[in-house]
C-alpha cells in the first residue's frame, strides 16, 4: 500500500489573523462562536496586532473588526500614489534658463542643452528649445480595496530582516508557524529522516514586487537610484522555497518553486503529494507566500479590469462611497477580484513516520489533479481544464468515500474570486458536475470573500477555511453577498449566504479547486482528521494506533504550549542566518552513503538501476 500524506502541522498568516490553530478561521465564522470562542479569537489578533487593550472589551474588539479581512488598503495612500507625470518645458519668447548643482548633472546632456560651470558646484542651463521632463505628481488609485495581514503586524519587525521583501519576511513567519504547530522539534526529525528524504516546495507567482525585491530592480534607476545588490536575487519566485531551506529548516532535500498562477498552492500540495505516495520523501514543506498590495500591482491588474475599483463597487450599490468590506462578492453580482497579502504552509508527512512519532494528523492530502485549458482565445480567459481537474477530484472521492459519501459528505471550497467571469464559469463546472455525480445540494464556500485572492497562497487560505470547519463545525458563507446572480448555475448547489452548521463526523471529504490565470487548474481532495485517524487505526492496527494516541500525548501538549506562548507574544520566528553552516569537509563521505552533520540517517548511494533490462 502507498504510504497516505498527512498534515502535521499548518501556519502562517492572512488578512483573517494566525493560521496554526484555526486562529484565522475562528476570524471567519466569529459571529457564529461561542463567546469563549471568540475570546480566543480576539486574544489571539490583539496579540498579533500589538494591542494593548483587553479584547473582552468592545471598543478593542471593534478596532480588530475593522483591522482586519478584506478593507481600504492601509500599507499606502490610495489618495495619494506618486506618480511621473511627462510634460512639455518651454519658455515662451526667450531661452528658458535653470541652474543644476553639479553632481545632479546628467552623465549625457539632453539634447537642446547648453551647460556653463558656475561657480558653488552649480552650473546654468540654456535651452533654445522645448524638452520634455517628468515631474512627480500623485494620483488616486481607482482600486482602495485590499485583504491586508491585521493592522500592526510587522512581519519584518520581529526578526532581524535586514531589507527582505515583505513576501520573504511573511514566508519566514509561516513557516516557522507551521513547523512549531507541529509540537515535532526539527532536530527529532533530523534524527529520523535521511537529508534527501526532506523537501521543501514553496514559490511566489508574482515574485517579490516591493523596492527590496524587483521592484527596487526595476524602479531605481528611473527614481535617481541605483538598484542593490539584493534586489534581483531576493525577487526570484522560488526565493521563499530557498529562504526556508537556508534558515528555517536548514534542509538539505529536494526544493523547488512550482508556479501555476492562482493554483500554485495546490502545484506545491501535488508535488509533496507525489514524493510521499512514491517513498521519495518522508517529510515535505509546502506553501507558498505573496506580498502583492502594491500601487503598481493594482494599476496593473485594474488596468486589466480585473479588480474590484471604487466606482463599480458604488455602481453597485448605489452609494457614494465604497463598501470595502464587500469588495470581493463571489458569485452574485459583482465587478472584480480583490488583491489580498498571505503566507500559508503545511507540514506533510508519510503516515508511518506520523504514528511512530505520535504527530497530531490536522487531516491528509487524498489526491490533487492538474490540467491545462488547451487552446485558448486569451491567456487570462477561463478554458476546460478545470472541468477535468473537477472532475477527477469527484471521482476519487466516490472510489474513497462511497457514493453515499461523495453526495452527502463533501463540499467545495471554491476558487470563487468576485469576478463577473468566474461566477459563471466556476459556477457552470460546479453544477454540471454535481449533476454528473448525483449530488443535489452541494454546499459551497468562497473564502476570498473575506480574505481575498492572495495569488500562489490562495488555495492555503482555502486549506485553512477548511481545516478549520472540521474542528468547530462551520462552513463559512458567503457573507458578503445578499443574492446569487442571474447568469450563476446553481440547481444542484448550495451557495450559503450565512455560515452553515455541520457535523465534522459527517463530512469527511473537501474539494478545493483553483483555477489560474494562462490555463492553470487544479482541484484536490482533502480528508477529514476523524477520517483519516480511521485509516490510520485500519492500516496499523488497534495496537499500534493505541500506541499511536499515547505517544501523541506528548506531542499535542507541546502543541498547545506553542500555541499558549504565541497568543501572550507574537514570538520571533525561526531565523538561523549564518548558522550551522556545512562546508564540504564537514561530510562524512564512503561509497555507500553521505553523512551530513546533526542528521542521524546518511544519504545513502545505494542506488539501483531504475531502467532494468533495458541496460
Amino acid at each position: 500500500m502507498k504510504p497516505l500524506p498527512v498534515i502535521v502541522g499548518f501556519g502562517g498568516v492572512n488578512s483573517a489573523g494566525r493560521v496554526s490553530f484555526d486562529h484565522a478561521y475562528r476570524r471567519l465564522v466569529i459571529d457564529a462562536l461561542p463567546e469563549a470562542e471568540r475570546l480566543l479569537a480576539y486574544q489571539s489578533l490583539a496579540t498579533l496586532m500589538n494591542l494593548d487593550g483587553d479584547p473582552a472589551t468592545e471598543a478593542v474588539r471593534r478596532h480588530i473588526d475593522a483591522h482586519t479581512l478584506i478593507r481600504r488598503v492601509e500599507l499606502f495612500d490610495p489618495d495619494d500614489i506618486p506618480w511621473n507625470r511627462e510634460v512639455n518645458l518651454k519658455a515662451p519668447g526667450a531661452p528658458m534658463e535653470f541652474r543644476v548643482r553639479a553632481r545632479q548633472m546628467p552623465d549625457r546632456l539632453p539634447e537642446g542643452w547648453q551647460a556653463v560651470p558656475e561657480g558653488k558646484g552649480e552650473f546654468k542651463i540654456t535651452v533654445d528649445e522645448q524638452f520634455k521632463a517628468l515631474v512627480p505628481d500623485r494620483r488616486v488609485s481607482k482600486v482602495s480595496s485590499a485583504a491586508q495581514v491585521p493592522t500592526g503586524f510587522d512581519p519584518g519587525a520581529i526578526y532581524a530582516s535586514r531589507s527582505h521583501p515583505r513576501g520573504l519576511q511573511l514566508a519566514i513567519f509561516g513557516a516557522s508557524d507551521a513547523l512549531r504547530s507541529s509540537g515535532l522539534p526539527l532536530d527529532l526529525l533530523k534524527q529520523k529522516v535521511a537529508p534527501d528524504q526532506f523537501a521543501v516546495y514553496s514559490g511566489s507567482a508574482i515574485c517579490q514586487l516591493d523596492t527590496d525585491g524587483y521592484g527596487g530592480m526595476m524602479q531605481n534607476r528611473m527614481l535617481g537610484k541605483r538598484p542593490t545588490s539584493k534586489n534581483g536575487a531576493l525577487g526570484l519566485p522560488e526565493m521563499t522555497g530557498d529562504f526556508i531551506n537556508a534558515y528555517v529548516l536548514g534542509s538539505a532535500g529536494g526544493t523547488a518553486g512550482i508556479i501555476g498562477a492562482c493554483a500554485t498552492f495546490l502545484y506545491n500540495v501535488k508535488q509533496g503529494l507525489d514524493d510521499i505516495r512514491s517513498g521519495a520523501k518522508r517529510v515535505v514543506m509546502v506553501g507558498n507566500a505573496e506580498a502583492p498590495v502594491l500601487p503598481e500591482v493594482l494599476e496593473a491588474y485594474g488596468t486589466m479590469g480585473a479588480l474590484a475599483e471604487d466606482d463599480s463597487l458604488m455602481a453597485l450599490d448605489g452609494s457614494e462611497a465604497p463598501d470595502h468590506r464587500r469588495a470581493c462578492r463571489p458569485f452574485s453580482s459583482n465587478s472584480g477580484f480583490t488583491v489580498g497579502e498571505s503566507a500559508i504552509y503545511a507540514l506533510l508527512m508519510d503516515d508511518g513516520l506520523a504514528v511512530e512519532l505520535g504527530a497530531e494528523v490536522l487531516g491528509a492530502v487524498a489526491d490533487v489533479f492538474v490540467n491545462a485549458d488547451g487552446y485558448k482565445k486569451s491567456i487570462p480567459g477561463p478554458g476546460i481544464g478545470n472541468y477535468l481537474t473537477m472532475g477527477k477530484a469527484l471521482a476519487v472521492a466516490r472510489s474513497l468515500l462511497g457514493e453515499q459519501g461523495l453526495r452527502q459528505g463533501t463540499y467545495v471550497q471554491a476558487h470563487g474570486t468576485g469576478t463577473p467571469q468566474n461566477r459563471v464559469t466556476e459556477s457552470h463546472i460546479l453544477n454540471e458536475l454535481a449533476k454528473l455525480f448525483g449530488i443535489e445540494d452541494w454546499p459551497v464556500s468562497a473564502v476570498k470573500a473575506y480574505v481575498g485572492h492572495s495569488m500562489a497562497p490562495a488555495g492555503g487560505d482555502q486549506l485553512a477555511s477548511v481545516l478549520g470547519a472540521w474542528q468547530h463545525g462551520f462552513i463559512p458563507g458567503i457573507t458578503t453577498i445578499d443574492h446569487i446572480a442571474d447568469d450563476v448555475h446553481a440547481s444542484h448547489l448550495r451557495l450559503p449566504m450565512q455560515h452553515v452548521p455541520f457535523d465534522p463526523q459527517a463530512m469527511p471529504g473537501a474539494i478545493i479547486n483553483s483555477k489560474g490565470f494562462g490555463g492553470n487548474n487544479a482541484s484536490g481532495l482533502f480528508l477529514a482528521p476523524q477520517f483519516t485517524a480511521g485509516m490510520l487505526a485500519k492500516r496499523w492496527g488497534k495496537t499500534a494506533f493505541a500506541d499511536y494516541q499515547k505517544r501523541n500525548e506528548a506531542v499535542r501538549g507541546a502543541r498547545l504550549e506553542y500555541d499558549a506562548a504565541m497568543c501572550r507574544e507574537t514570538l520571533a520566528p525561526i531565523y538561523q542566518f549564518g548558522e550551522g553552516v556545512l562546508e564540504g569537509e564537514d561530510l562524512s563521505i564512503s561509497a555507500e552513503g553521505i553523512r551530513l552533520p546533526g542528521f542521524g540517517l546518511p544519504v545513502s548511494l545505494d542506488l539501483a538501476n531504475p531502467y532494468g533490462d533495458m541496460v
